[in-house]
Formats: structure tokens, C-alpha cells, sequence
């Protein structure tokens, strides 16, 4: 087996072949689907969406994920080109035809000339002891491989569980009760659809939802956590009626056309698919049984009549102790020929999966073409994921995390001057923003 072996054709681990095979090294990348299925793949698809279609903020300006998706830009991350050229309409985020951007993943992967593409699960790292290996299997590792990672490195593998939302049909939606608009007219100020409820069906809705059947554990899953990012709706709502009102379902910056106030309530649609025909309910994570679901989420006004594409689900996620296991090349410290990228690092999110698998991969690279490989800076996204993966975050109380400016070393203190309050904490960010994009050029600049 020459070059470079990846396991796991997610966005980690396509990004991991695109860097590694564009700084002129082969990669092998192996991909268990459609041999193996998984409970929420529906596709053969390389880098498949399984729960949103949305990237989050696109604003590098002030916002953290925003900066990491420029800074992908810079690096030509693979992930990146096709998000920017599948884009669907989502104010100030950055969403994606789901299908359009993973058929576009795959033909750029099957088409370059360094990147061999095998379809197979690998059961078993024995026949990789002695090739350069990254391992990006994601939250949903087959169980045999599982097994192997547990014993080889002699850790149990923690585990959360994870939430996606329903899609509805567009045509299904009542537009005379509903409306386009975002948050504060952002965007072109029509890239949701809103449907609202008031304090009544707000109640009721959140009464039959609490009552409504919910998928049961396993008796070994019973202790098992969410991740906060992606909780299922009725778990917010269990711990506090009001929750979901102040969370996905607040409804500040909209108004009603049909009553001229702000609603009590609103569940948001946003587009899923670049022809406008599906449409995702935003934080609608749930466990509810399918039937159930279509009972409740049918109780909303406006979507009365509303017809899914797809109903919620729920699956079960698991990470590494990276801050443990690994060192600040991502590489196992008992095997170090073995490097691991993407979710199962126990970064949470497509773009930070993406982007560690791109890190990974020009880590692979440099390694085997013989030259030395330094880290991106802490002061930038990339490298602030990076260091608190390896290192940063304490391996006692490790869960998964998106990036955030809490990851970002401060800015100076004379930087600021003195700006107080709300202003400050903008001037903050829009420092850390401007820095961090200052920084990644810096760094590509010097070869990295």
C-alpha cells in the first residue's frame, strides 16, 4: 500500500484527501457506504449531510464560524468550493443544496489524479502498522472499528447522542398563515418562512409535544449526553416550557403581515435544497416517534397540512479523549503513525470537521514528503480548534465543542482602550476576526 490511507469519506475526510493530494502525495480513501449503511446516511454520497444543510454564519467579520470558513478559503479547502458554489439562500448564514454540494465532493475527489477511491469497511487497523493513516470515521465509527480504536487505545469511547430535524415539502406550507422573512431583515430579508403560534397553541403545542412517545435507549445509552448544539426540541422544553420561545423558536426581529406585531412564537423553515422545494425546521431536533411527529409538528397553523420529506431522528455519537490521546500533530501517541480528523477528535460541526481534516491532511502531507510541519497560530480558528483538541481543553471534562472566540487567546489589552460594555465585546470580536484572518495568511504565506 503506497501514500497515504484515509478512513471515512465524510466533509473530514475528503478534505483530508483534497490537501493531502493537492500538495502532490497519493492518498487511498476509503469509504464503507454503500457496502455498510449507517442508521442516517441515505446516500452513497461522499461528505453526505446527514442533519442540517447549513454551514452556520458566513460573517468573518465578527463571528467565529465565519472566520473559520474564510480561512478555509484560504487554505482552497475542497469543502469550502462547493458550499460557496451549492449555496442556497439563508440571510447571513452560509446553507447548502445537500445534494448538489455532496455529488460535487465526490466528482472532484474521483477525478483527482492523486486520490484513489475504495469502497470497503475497514474492520481492522492491522494492515495499516506500518502506512501514515488518518482515521476520519466520524460520530458514527462502525462498530468493529470502534471496538479496535477502544482496545488500541485503551480508552472508553465517550459518547452523546445526536438530534436531526424534520424536512417539510414547500408546497405543503400554509403562506396564508405564514411569512418570508429573516431576523431583522437580514439577507434579502426573505430567506426563512415563518410560521407563528400564539400563547395558546404555543401551549398546547409544548403540552402534546412533552406527552407525545419518544425513542427509547438502550439501558447501556441511559446515561449518555446531548451535545448543547444540537439538542432535541422536547428536551428543551423539559426543562423549562419557555425554553424553546427564548431558543429556536423566539421570535424577535419578525413580524406577522397578517397581525403588524411580533409573534407569541415561531417555528422558522429554511430552504434545504437549491430548487426551494424542501425546507428544514430550524432547531427542530427531535426523538419523537415518526407518527408522533407529524402529530405534533401538524398542530403548528401553518403547517396543518404540511407533508415531510423527511422526519427527525436520533443516533448515538462518538468522540476520542483527544486532549489525551493525541499529540499537536492530531497523531496517536502509542501509534503515531495513526492520526485522527473530523468529529471523532471531538470537534462538533461540519466546518470544524472539515477544517481538522484539512489540518490533517497537510499535516500527512508534509510529514511524507519530509518536510516540517508548524502548526497554524492559536490566534487562529484553525489553530484554536487544533489547540484545544491536543491539549487546551481538560481531558477530566472533554465534550465536543464548535469553534467560538472563548478558544481564541484574548485581544491585548491596550487593543481595546476604553471601550466598555456591549462595544466592547463587538470591538472584541471584530479584533479577533481581522487577526485571525491576518494571521492564517501570514501563516499559508510561510508555507503552512
Amino acid at each position: 500500500m503506497a501514500g497515504v490511507a484515509i478512513i471515512g469519506g465524510g466533509l473530514a475526510g475528503a478534505e483530508a484527501a483534497w490537501q493531502c493530494a493537492q500538495l502532490g502525495v497519493a492518498v487511498t480513501l476509503y469509504e464503507m457506504r454503500p457496502h455498510t449503511p449507517t442508521e442516517v446516511h441515505k446516500t452513497q454520497n461522499l461528505a453526505e449531510l446527514v442533519c442540517s444543510n447549513s454551514f452556520r454564519s458566513d460573517d468573518h467579520t465578527n463571528n467565529a464560524v465565519g472566520v473559520l470558513h474564510q480561512e478555509m478559503r484560504l487554505m482552497d479547502s475542497l469543502i469550502m468550493r462547493m458550499a460557496d458554489g451549492h449555496a442556497v439562500p439563508a440571510g447571513g448564514a452560509l446553507a447548502v443544496d445537500r445534494e448538489g454540494f455532496s455529488n460535487a465532493v465526490q466528482d472532484a475527489i474521483t477525478a483527482h489524479a492523486r486520490i484513489t477511491l475504495k469502497r470497503q469497511e475497514i474492520n481492522t487497523l492491522k494492515d495499516f502498522v506500518d502506512v501514515p493513516t488518518i482515521i476520519a470515521t466520524g460520530p458514527l465509527t462502525a462498530p468493529a472499528l470502534a471496538q479496535e480504536i477502544r482496545a488500541l487505545t485503551g480508552e472508553d469511547a465517550l459518547a452523546f447522542f445526536d438530534a436531526i430535524a424534520p424536512i417539510v415539502y414547500r408546497h405543503s406550507v400554509d403562506m396564508d398563515k405564514a411569512w418570508y422573512q429573516s431576523r431583522y431583515d437580514k439577507g434579502d430579508g426573505k430567506d426563512y418562512i415563518n410560521c407563528p403560534l400564539d400563547a395558546q397553541q404555543y401551549a398546547d403545542f409544548i403540552a402534546a409535544m412533552l406527552d407525545a412517545e419518544k425513542t427509547q435507549f438502550h439501558q447501556w445509552e441511559a446515561d449518555t449526553p446531548y451535545f448543547s448544539g444540537c439538542m432535541p426540541i422536547e428536551v428543551m422544553a423539559e426543562r423549562g416550557v419557555d425554553t424553546p420561545r427564548f431558543g429556536p423558536m423566539k421570535p424577535v426581529g419578525l413580524t406577522d403581515p397578517n397581525s403588524g406585531k411580533r409573534p407569541y412564537a415561531v417555528v422558522q423553515l429554511r430552504q434545504d435544497n437549491a430548487l426551494g422545494t424542501l425546507y428544514n425546521l430550524v432547531g427542530f431536533q427531535t426523538k419523537m416517534k415518526h407518527a408522533e411527529q407529524v402529530r405534533v409538528l401538524q398542530m403548528i397553523p401553518a403547517l396543518r397540512e404540511a407533508e415531510f420529506a423527511r422526519l427527525g431522528g436520533l443516533h448515538r455519537n462518538t468522540f476520542i479523549c483527544a486532549p489525551r490521546l493525541l499529540d499537536g500533530e492530531l497523531r496517536l501517541k502509542t501509534q503515531p503513525n495513526l492520526r485522527f480528523a473530523g468529529q471523532i477528535t471531538g470537534v462538533e460541526g461540519y466546518v470544524e470537521s472539515a477544517a481538522i481534516g484539512g489540518l490533517c491532511g497537510r499535516m500527512v502531507a508534509a510529514e511524507s514528503l519530509g518536510d516540517a510541519f508548524t502548526p497554524p497560530p492559536p490566534e487562529t480558528a484553525h489553530g484554536a480548534l487544533l489547540a484545544h483538541i491536543t491539549g487546551g481543553a481538560d481531558s477530566a471534562l472533554f465534550q465536543p465543542m464548535n469553534i467560538n472566540f472563548g478558544l481564541f487567546p484574548p485581544p491585548p489589552d491596550d487593543v481595546l482602550g476604553a471601550v466598555k460594555g456591549k462595544q466592547k465585546k463587538q470591538a472584541g470580536r471584530a479584533y479577533l476576526a481581522e487577526n485571525a484572518l491576518r494571521e492564517m495568511a501570514g501563516w499559508l504565506g510561510r508555507g503552512g
